[in-house]
C-alpha cells in the first residue's frame, strides 16, 4: 500500500501532470499533505512526485479497472482534488464533433464519477473528507461554440453538487472550484496544439496561471472541519463572463 507507512494526510490530486493540477500538488505538499499524483503520463508526475516527495500514480481517469486499481493502492485519502479534464474544439452545435463532445463526457464528467465513487468510503472513513471538484465558468455559463465543453462542464457541476446533498450527515466537505480564464496548456490541447490560436484566447487579457487556483484550493484545504466552502467562482480582473468579444471586460 501506498501510504502504509506515512503519517501524512493524504492529497489525491488528478490531471496533476501539468497546470493547476501539478501546482495543486505543490501547494497541497507544501502544506503538508502526502500528496497522490495522478496522471496518464509517467514522465512528468514522476518528476514531480520525486520534488515533493508525493507518490504518483500512472491512471486514466476514464478507465474504471485504472481507478479502481488507484483505489486499491491507497490506505487512506483525506482530500480528493478532482482536477482531470479539458475541452476538444470550438463549434457551433450544427458542426458538433462527435467524438470531440464523447470526449469531453467521459474526461469531465465520467472521469469525475468514476474516481470520486471509488474513494469515497477512504474519504467519509478519514474523519475529515474533503472533495474538491474544479470544473469551470462554464459549469454556469454559456458561450457560443462552446456546447460541448460547457455542457460537460454543467453535468460535472451537478455532480458534485448532488454528492454535496447525498453526502449531508457524513464527515466529507465539497467544494466546487471554478476558474475562468486561466492560461495554462488548457488552449493548446482544445485546439490540438495551434499555439498561434491558443494564445489568440488572452490577447488583450491579464490572465490567471495555475498557481492562482492552486492558492484557493490550497486555503479549501486549510479550513476546519465544520467549515464548507461551497462554491468558489475565480476570475481574471479583465473577465467578466465566460464569452469572447465584447463580453470580456478589458481595463486599462
Amino acid at each position: 500500500m501506498t501510504t502504509s507507512t506515512d503519517s501524512r494526510r493524504v492529497a489525491v490530486v488528478t490531471g496533476a501532470g501539468a497546470g493547476i493540477g501539478e501546482a495543486t500538488a505543490k501547494t497541497l505538499a507544501a502544506q503538508g499533505f502526502h500528496v497522490i499524483c495522478v496522471a496518464r503520463r509517467p514522465g512528468p508526475i514522476e518528476a514531480l512526485a520525486a520534488a515533493i516527495d508525493g507518490t504518483a500514480i500512472v491512471a486514466d481517469v476514464t478507465d474504471p479497472d485504472a481507478v479502481a486499481a488507484l483505489a486499491q493502492r491507497l490506505d487512506r485519502v483525506d482530500v480528493l482534488v478532482n482536477n482531470a479534464g479539458g475541452a476538444r474544439g470550438l463549434e457551433s452545435v450544427a458542426d458538433a464533433d462527435i467524438e470531440k463532445w464523447r470526449w469531453m463526457w467521459e474526461a469531465n464528467v465520467l472521469g469525475t464519477l468514476y474516481v470520486t465513487k471509488a474513494l469515497l468510503p477512504k474519504l467519509i472513513d478519514s474523519g475529515d473528507g474533503l472533495i474538491v471538484t474544479v470544473t469551470s465558468i462554464a459549469a454556469l455559463e454559456t458561450y457560443d461554440n462552446g456546447a460541448g465543453y460547457t455542457t460537460a462542464k454543467h453535468a460535472q457541476g451537478v455532480l458534485h453538487r448532488t454528492l454535496r446533498s447525498e453526502l449531508f450527515g457524513k464527515p466529507v466537505r465539497l467544494t466546487e472550484v471554478a476558474p475562468g480564464m486561466v492560461k495554462t496548456d488548457f488552449s493548446l490541447n482544445r485546439f490540438d496544439g495551434d499555439a498561434e490560436r491558443a494564445e489568440k484566447v488572452y490577447a488583450g487579457v491579464e490572465p490567471l496561471v495555475a498557481e492562482d487556483i492552486a492558492e484557493v484550493i490550497g486555503f479549501v484545504a486549510s479550513r476546519p472541519a465544520h467549515v464548507d466552502l461551497d462554491l468558489i467562482v475565480v476570475r481574471p480582473r479583465d473577465q467578466v463572463t465566460g464569452a469572447t468579444g465584447s463580453r470580456i471586460n478589458r481595463r486599462a
